[in-house]
């Protein structure tokens, strides 16, 4: 079962490459076998990524960053992260915070996986406080005033989904299907239906939509979920579970932008988030009522 809300109920590519990163089951749908060379890509993509932001591992950036404030080197694709992470902190009132990585950490999610609380849920360092970073064609630099716990789980799986789906593209591939557990994209050929998993049932489906062409991601809370109300969802500001949303689906162009609105709606009312992002949505909240986008009328089961 995958580590999140959604259920594929039909593909159309035929070969499909399975492989576990970044913590999660990932598949690649072809229309077509995957060239050696490209696998090779693949897997050399995803872990320089891994290498680059995982906070379980030792040897990654983020890993040292944690150890001591300082000028971080980042990837040219670190910038548009970056920028979506600016716009989502902004509009959730600093709810969505990649610096989170501490809290998480604080209520048993670190890197030995240890699920057991180390005291009382800790406030995040502030984003604009404590980080500046400046681009160029050479990539990113991250700036720390102090050694800070950075997670990208609020988009970074996403943007990793785009740039698989990049690099597809560029081997030129026109149909496929890149799955990386709740973040989706979908390109060419027949579109793919996809179910809404029952946040509080995964047996059941709450609706299904059809995607063509774009991208779809999604986050509950009861995924990554241990002990008396603990799971992954923190609201940055107070590095509590959020507990009023269960779970949130959201279609977008691209994976990246999907995968943090999906964790914006925890926090933002969807009208906004409209004033900067194009995305049709649905949220399910915790007593069961949901609320969607005008796109997505007649997606859920009465």
């Amino acid at each position: 079962m995958p580590s999140v809300p959604k259920l594929r109920l039909r593909t159309a590519p035929v070969h499909t490459l399975g492989f576990e990163a970044i913590g999660t089951q990932w598949s690649l749908s072809t229309a077509e076998p995957l060239a050696p060379e490209t696998r090779a890509a693949v897997a050399e993509l995803v872990d320089g990524y891994d290498r680059t932001y995982s906070r379980f591992r030792s040897d990654s950036t983020v890993a040292r960053m944690a150890r001591a404030a300082g000028n971080w080197k980042l990837p040219a694709s670190a910038a548009p992260l970056l920028t979506l992470f600016d716009a989502l902190q902004r509009l959730t009132d600093g709810a969505v915070n990649p610096l989170v990585g501490r809290s998480l950490e604080v209520l048993g999610y670190d890197a030995g996986y240890s699920f057991q609380p180390s005291g009382p849920p800790l406030r995040a360092a502030g984003w604009k406080d404590t980080v500046s970073w400046t681009a160029d064609a050479g990539g990113s630099v991250l700036t720390t005033a102090a050694p800070v716990t950075f997670d990208i789980g609020a988009a970074g799986k996403g943007q990793l989904v785009d740039l698989v789906s990049a690099l597809l593209a560029e081997a030129g591939l026109r149909e496929y299907v890149v799955d990386a557990g709740s973040d989706l994209r979908q390109a060419g050929g027949e579109p793919l239906r996809v179910a809404l998993e029952h946040p509080y049932d995964t047996t059941r489906g709450i609706g299904v939509v059809t995607l063509s062409d774009r991208a779809l991601c999604a986050s509950a809370v009861n995924r990554r979920q241990w002990g008396d109300g603990l799971h992954h969802v923190l609201d940055a500001r107070t590095g509590a579970p959020v507990d009023t949303v269960a779970a949130t689906w959201v279609l977008a162009a691209d994976a990246m932008t999907a995968d943090g609105l999906a964790t914006a709606l925890f926090f933002a009312e969807p009208q906004a988030l409209a004033s900067e992002f194009e995305f049709d949505y649905v949220r399910m909240f915790s007593d069961g009522r949901a609320d969607y986008s005008p796109a997505m009328a007649g997606v859920l089961f009465t």
